[in-house]
């Protein structure tokens, strides 16, 4: 049960208008605290006990990033939102359920990226593509080799990514607390190409073959270009110490997400 003690808001952007006067009436008599987050600062200077983020999928991963290991209650202010909680015509019942704790967390598997001395931590995926037009990746899983993937480029995703950037790559939809990692090609030159779900235990290396002339291979995570590596370098990506939290009403919400979102009715 979380401590409704400091609470913080992540707005999509300034263009629409956010109930934040309705949810200061709501939280403050119960003496907590909100403050609107600035987007544009990675991390809050005060400890907070539960971010309320209003937007899509985006302003979700933002939250998650800025805050790892807070719980998250996302409302749909975007145009997808397959890790929100509801819609915003949905906030008044929402919250009143909240603050009568009626409500679960879901925790969800995070993947760990380790390059050039640097870490990052992604809620969805890793992808690693050319600056061109074609890039081969060594793919080493446990320390040998399984394949060189030839085209576009490389994404390791995690369950809650299936429904990210792996969703258009016709990569399999996996249920969010499942243990396990989906790696997949990216337009690849070869008609045999498939998905492979991996264990979280597992530790992948990519290892960057070769580029064209004058390309780099750009490293993406969770949408955010990250860094660019050269033929020769290489990334390791494991499962996070991290584990994000979102909150979550129904049980069923992921399926009702994927009816809604996806127009499966």
């Amino acid at each position: 049960m979380i401590k409704f003690k400091t609470i913080g808001v992540l707005l999509r952007d300034s263009t629409q208008s956010y109930p934040i006067h309705y949810l200061k009436s709501l939280f403050e008599p119960l003496g907590a605290k909100l403050v609107v987050l600035n987007k544009h600062k990675h991390k809050p200077k005060r400890k907070l006990d539960l971010v309320i983020a209003m937007g899509g999928d985006g302003t979700v991963l933002q939250a998650l990033d800025m805050l790892p290991n807070c719980p998250v209650l996302a409302i749909n202010y975007g145009t997808v939102g397959f890790l929100t909680a509801g819609d915003r015509d949905d906030l008044t019942r929402l919250m009143e359920r909240l603050v009568n704790n009626d409500y679960f967390l879901s925790e969800r598997l995070l993947l760990r990226c380790d390059y050039q001395r640097k870490t990052v931590h992604a809620v969805n995926e890793v992808f690693l593509r050319s600056s061109g037009r074609m890039i081969s990746v060594d793919v080493f899983v446990n320390g040998a080799k399984i394949r060189t993937i030839r085209g576009d480029g490389v994404i390791l995703g995690t369950p809650t990514g299936s429904t990210g950037y792996l969703l258009s790559t016709g990569a399999p939809l996996v249920m969010p607390d499942a243990n396990c990692f989906i790696l997949d090609g990216i337009n690849e030159y070869n008609f045999s190409s498939r998905a492979l779900i991996l264990s979280p235990d597992a530790k992948i290396r990519l290892h960057v073959q070769s580029l064209l002339p004058d390309q780099e291979a750009l490293l993406v995570v969770d949408g955010n270009q990250v860094a660019s590596l050269k033929e020769g370098e290489e990334l390791m990506l494991t499962r996070s110490e991290r584990r994000a939290q979102l909150i979550f009403f129904e049980e069923n919400y992921f399926f009702h997400n994927l009816s809604s979102r996806l127009s499966w009715n």
